[in-house]
């Protein structure tokens, strides 16, 4: 009973020198450096997060002043549409990107750094970049928007061949950035 008893004491006699030792490096550390200990990160990371909250808030109670229950439904309907159609569609169009760029690689589609081929992501920002191009625009590409083209007075008949050409340079913007990519890497191993 004796050796518990000392067991115990001296469990709490640590325990109290830890303790003081963790107020004395506390009271060290600076007000800011305990916030980013405490929080993750500075203050101002904090202050902007807020602010974009409260600009979100105010825009949602703008945007929801007025017809809120058919804009709350083409909200849901957006992220069903969204979750249950495209994302699908999305992984489909990645994966078979990755088995077409595979040659010579480990089943996996990654390489022996666990990278993926040099040439999926130089495929997937210049689609990206042009589905979000034609979200944004779609009414004007699709010829869709009759009350621009009498709002503005120019046709709307122009932006699907831009679209089309935007979309052609990005892909060979991207495909001469990998041909770059792949001689550099070619000619520094041949180096080493």
């Amino acid at each position: 009973m004796a050796r518990l008893i000392h067991a115990t004491a001296r469990l709490i006699r640590e325990g109290a020198k830890r303790w003081r030792a963790m107020r004395l490096y506390r009271r060290r550390l600076g007000a800011g450096e305990r916030f980013r200990r405490l929080y993750g990160e500075s203050p101002l990371q904090l202050l902007l997060l807020l602010a974009s909250f409260a600009l979100c808030a105010y825009a949602g109670i703008r945007l929801l002043s007025g017809d809120w229950l058919l804009i709350l439904i083409w909200f849901v309907g957006a992220a069903v549409l969204h979750d249950l159609v495209l994302v699908p569609l999305y992984s489909l169009g990645d994966r078979g990107a990755e088995a077409a760029l595979r040659s010579g690689r480990e089943p996996s589609g990654r390489d022996a750094r666990g990278e993926h081929g040099p040439g999926v992501n130089h495929l997937r920002v210049p689609a990206f970049l042009s589905l979000l191009l034609l979200l944004v625009y779609w009414p004007l590409v699709l010829r869709a928007s009759r009350p621009y083209e009498d709002a503005t007075r120019l046709s709307i008949d122009v932006f699907l061949g831009r679209w089309l050409l935007i979309t052609a340079a990005l892909f060979v913007v991207s495909a001469v950035w990998l041909v770059a990519r792949l001689y550099t890497d070619r000619r520094r191993a041949r180096a080493e």
